[in-house]
């Protein structure tokens, strides 16, 4: 068996690997607390971790092997909860960091959940509806047996979505012998999802920023703001900052992104997306690459796509006054040191994307008793957990004199350690 020690000095010749950015976090957060060794191991090591190799029949009748994980980061404080990423470069280290990374989110903002990953190496673009269905079912069915309602409960991440889910939740109905909607969230609402889960994590992304500019007093109405990655988390935040009265005046996609100092008219730019499938192209804009976007003089910036986008190489060239992480794992650790020593405000992603987790648990909740709550009641629940988990992070490092990134994972982990203590080790 690796130990977490041997384990972490394999990955760290790997730059930028997503891993290591999670045990330097992690690592970074135990050296502040009086634990002992072991119990930092035992909060720093995966608990389970799943590799299935699967077949797929494709459309012209031949077989195509697909791998896939399932990582369940810690079970301290309840059942796992974690996305399904489809994408042509995940690997397992990615996996085990997302998983982390969800234990400290749902720590921080008071979730009775652990955190857990999923992933397929796929690029689902390439695939027929019928293909991802079969590979959805076949992946579901490898990795049921550490999927349950009350044990582990996915939900959708990058390339996954509502239809994914609902394939998901059928799967393990199928095999269940009855309807189990509480196994995945983020469903269609016609078979149990909940309303507001679809803008969750971009709505909790607006109210973060909103929150911290009205704390620490930052522009907010008529401030400018760049989002790269203009999916569901990053569309959301732009269109819900522009109706606080932000000027969004750069977005971005996988196929490039575009700028206009003067503002993005919202609407016409849904309208764009919604006909060409892309935000390039959009009338009176500046065609510019998504490593340029990053740049782009703006007081909020918004990385809302993959992991590592802001990295030793450009974080000195980073013009934005705050950052808010709508993706997770954006920043590596270096260049965080870099932003502080320019003084460049960074809302840490497990609690900037935290939105999206906690209508999660609304959902689960909704499903667990059969009961359903109205749009209202969802969104007023969420600002309710955002507000107070952004001023205890801001208290914290205010406090202590410390980043806000420090800050958010010193008080999941404490929560974390504690829970740990209390329940004690078994046997």
């Amino acid at each position: 068996m690796v130990g977490t020690v041997e384990l972490a000095a394999k990955v760290v010749t790997i730059k930028d690997d997503p891993w290591e950015m999670a045990l330097q976090q992690f690592w970074q957060v135990a050296g502040r607390l009086t634990l002992k060794r072991g119990i930092q191991e035992y909060l720093v090591t995966p608990h389970r971790e799943l590799t299935v190799n699967f077949p797929v029949k494709m459309d012209d009748g031949s077989i195509r092997i697909f791998t896939g994980y399932r990582v369940h980061h810690s079970t301290v404080l309840g059942p796992t909860k974690g996305g399904i990423r489809y994408h042509q470069d995940v690997t397992l280290n990615e996996v085990r960091a997302l998983a982390m990374w969800m234990s400290w989110k749902c720590a921080l903002v008071n979730l009775p959940y652990g955190g857990a990953k999923g992933g397929v190496i796929v690029d689902p673009t390439t695939l027929s509806s019928g293909e991802l269905e079969r590979l959805t079912r076949r992946y579901a069915s490898e990795i049921s047996v550490m999927m349950h309602p009350l044990g582990d409960i996915p939900a959708p991440d990058v390339g996954t979505n509502e239809q994914v889910m609902a394939w998901i939740m059928d799967t393990y109905s199928m095999h269940a012998g009855h309807s189990v909607p509480a196994v995945v969230t983020g469903k269609p609402v016609s078979i149990g999802g909940s309303v507001g889960r679809k803008e969750a994590t971009g709505r909790g992304c607006m109210i973060a920023a909103r929150e911290a500019a009205r704390i620490l007093g930052f522009p907010w109405s008529g401030a400018s703001v760049v989002v790269q990655g203009f999916g569901n988390v990053g569309s959301i935040a732009a269109v819900l900052m522009a109706a606080e009265g932000c000027k969004i005046v750069g977005v971005s996609d996988v196929f490039g992104g575009i700028y206009n100092p003067d503002g993005l008219d919202m609407p016409a730019l849904l309208r764009h997306v919604a006909e060409t499938k892309s935000v390039v192209g959009f009338p009176g804009t500046e065609a510019v690459t998504n490593k340029e976007l990053l740049e782009l003089p703006c007081t909020y910036l918004v990385p809302a796509a993959l992991e590592g986008q802001i990295t030793d190489t450009n974080a000195d060239r980073i013009k934005a006054r705050v950052i808010v992480e709508g993706a997770n794992g954006p920043t590596t650790p270096d260049a965080d040191a870099i932003l502080e020593a320019k003084g460049i405000t960074v809302l840490p992603d497990v609690l900037a994307n935290a939105g999206g987790v906690i209508v999660s648990y609304f959902e689960w909740v909704q499903d667990l008793q059969l009961f359903f709550w109205s749009e209202e009641d969802i969104n007023q629940r969420l600002e309710r957990i955002m507000v107070r988990s952004v001023r205890e992070v801001i208290e914290l490092a205010q406090k202590q004199g410390i980043s806000f990134r420090l800050a958010a994972l010193q008080r999941a982990v404490e929560r974390v350690a504690e829970a740990l203590m209390i329940r004690g080790i078994y046997p």
